[in-house]
């Protein structure tokens, strides 16, 4: 993933609707759910609801499908799995990030 990419998709995130928007698709799995149920779900009207998929979509993290009268937003998981392949690569050296184990504190105060 490209860094702006990696902005784009945290910036998504980095608002309450729409990080539990995501999530919610995210446990929807690869089927989606309308955005009429999203909308039940989440208690966000619809007006919020639309103006917060554009974001996550155009960000790369929602895709949109058209059944019948229903438009049906999935989550990409390659996209999201990219981001966090990207964060875990830069910013914790290939490693899984966990706390700092120990910590020398002559060497952290220097």
């Amino acid at each position: 993933m490209e860094t702006r990419e990696v902005i784009r998709a945290l910036s998504a995130l980095a608002q309450e609707s729409r990080l539990g928007i995501f999530r919610l698709l995210v446990h929807a799995g690869p089927s989606g759910m309308a955005a009429s149920r999203i909308a039940e779900q989440l208690g966000v009207p619809p007006s919020s609801l639309s103006f917060h998929l554009k974001e996550l979509a155009y960000a790369g993290l929602v895709a949109s499908r058209q059944e019948g009268r229903f438009v049906i937003y999935a989550a990409n998981f390659d996209v999201m799995n990219g981001l966090i392949g990207y964060l875990t690569e830069n910013c914790c050296g290939g490693n899984p990030c966990s706390p700092v184990r120990s910590c020398d504190t002559k060497t952290a105060k220097a």
